[in-house]
């Protein structure tokens, strides 16, 4: 990966094509058909959600729960390093039609509203006009691990593999609304892509609409992002360009983004005012009949609680006792760094330190490792939990609500221990 701070602007429009014949024809059309493996399970199916493994145009094989829109999750594997592969990145589109292709000639990012300067910006004029800025973040679907509710809820059936981490590379999106110059009286900031559809049956939602309220802290460390690991974004990822939240879950990670309209009015579109709402209570968590009776007060979804996974061992090849191994994982918060990861080795009853990795900024993957020498034959199962520098602890406690949002429980797993004899 080419450190994307030492891209020059010639660099990135020649990786874009820009100035050429561009990447080919922009139209809305219906997504490109991924190409079937053989069949068979994705690996770590306790882990990864069940679908079969699949390859889209830019993408390695990924586990496909839909295919109109697509939704692609990551193989547990990808997650051994801080940084996710491009092209294993996972994918979740809300309406059926996106763009594959995008004709950067003619492609601009309109910036209107309550402004007293309309911009209508192409990619070169966010390359020259705009510094470069570069952060790490999380990109995190806020259904990640629905599969775990209980009872079941509707909604892709995700398992743990539907988030990412990589370096963004854009324009500060504050650096965009200070050149329009925001009008007094404006109270919001909504973002729109290229993405049509029908959506939920008779919600009017045919297109994908989100926005932060100008008085959002999130607002000034938001990105108008052009590289993703120093590379354009897949088109699957939301190319040319997309909105980057830090520390948000990814509903609000506009893809394909060509629109910033400023508001004089809170944002009352289905997708802010019905969809992606979490119950107002501790851990946004709630009962089956709470939510049905309608007792209890909804609010828009926002920061990614603090969260750690175990990805290494896997629990896929017993282990020798008495043979030490490296236990190894990720974490990360919307809260702010990951400042402690615990393990335990007796399902949680006792815990002790894993060292932790780089520090690669407050909202990206921290990883993290802890030598263990099992003893015992039979199963362990090993638990990690992690604590951000906002002193939130990750529970031991489930959560359930009608969306199947913010799952961040304690994760486990189980590994088989062999004797010294043969595996």
């Amino acid at each position: 990966m080419k450190d994307p701070d030492h891209l020059s602007r010639r660099e990135w429009l020649k990786l874009l094509g820009v100035g050429g014949a561009g990447v080919a024809l922009g139209e809305l059309l219906p997504p490109e058909t991924g190409r079937p493996l053989p069949q068979r399970q994705a690996p770590n199916v306790a882990w990864n959600s069940s679908g079969p493994l699949v390859a889209y145009p830019q993408k390695l094989p990924l586990i496909v729960l839909t295919d109109r829109p697509v939704q692609l999750e990551t193989p547990r594997d990808y997650f051994a390093s801080p940084f996710t592969p491009n092209a294993a990145f996972f994918v979740r589109w809300h309406l059926d039609q996106h763009p594959n292709a995008i004709d950067l000639s003619r492609w601009r990012l309109e910036v209107g509203g309550q402004v007293r300067r309309v911009l209508s910006l192409s990619f070169d004029d966010l390359v020259s006009k705009y510094p470069a800025v570069t952060v790490a973040a999380v990109n995190q679907c806020s259904g990640n691990s629905r599969s775990r509710l209980q009872p079941r809820v509707p909604g892709g059936q995700w398992g743990n593999g539907a988030m990412g981490n990589a370096v963004w590379t854009g324009a500060r999106l504050s650096s965009l609304l200070e050149a329009a110059e925001v009008q007094p009286g404006a109270v919001a900031v909504q973002f729109e892509g290229l993405d049509r559809g029908r959506g939920p049956i008779g919600k009017g939602s045919h297109r994908f609409l989100k926005s932060l309220n100008l008085d959002e802290p999130a607002l000034h460390d938001s990105l108008v992002a052009y590289a993703m690991n120093g590379e354009p974004l897949p088109m699957l990822n939301g190319f040319p360009i997309r909105l980057v939240v830090p520390g948000w879950f990814a509903t609000y990670w506009v893809k394909a983004l060509t629109w910033i309209r400023v508001l004089d009015q809170p944002d009352d579109n289905f997708w802010m005012k019905s969809a992606y709402r979490i119950p107002d209570t501790p851990r946004g968590s709630t009962t089956p009949d709470s939510a049905r009776a309608g007792a209890v007060r909804m609010i828009p979804i926002h920061r990614m609680p603090v969260r750690s996974f175990l990805i290494s061992p896997d629990g896929n090849a017993k282990l020798p006792a008495g043979l030490p191994v490296t236990v190894r994982g990720i974490a990360f918060s919307g809260y702010g760094r990951v400042g402690k990861v615990e393990i335990s080795e007796d399902d949680g009853h006792s815990w002790r330190d894993a060292e932790l990795g780089t520090d690669h900024g407050p909202y990206a993957f921290r990883t993290w490792e802890a030598a263990w020498t099992p003893r015992e034959t039979g199963v362990a199962t090993l638990a990690v939990r992690a604590t951000d520098e906002a002193g939130n602890m990750q529970p031991d406690e489930g959560v359930w609500n009608p969306g199947g949002y913010l799952w961040n429980r304690i994760e486990r797993q189980s590994i088989v221990v062999g004797g010294g004899g043969r595996l």
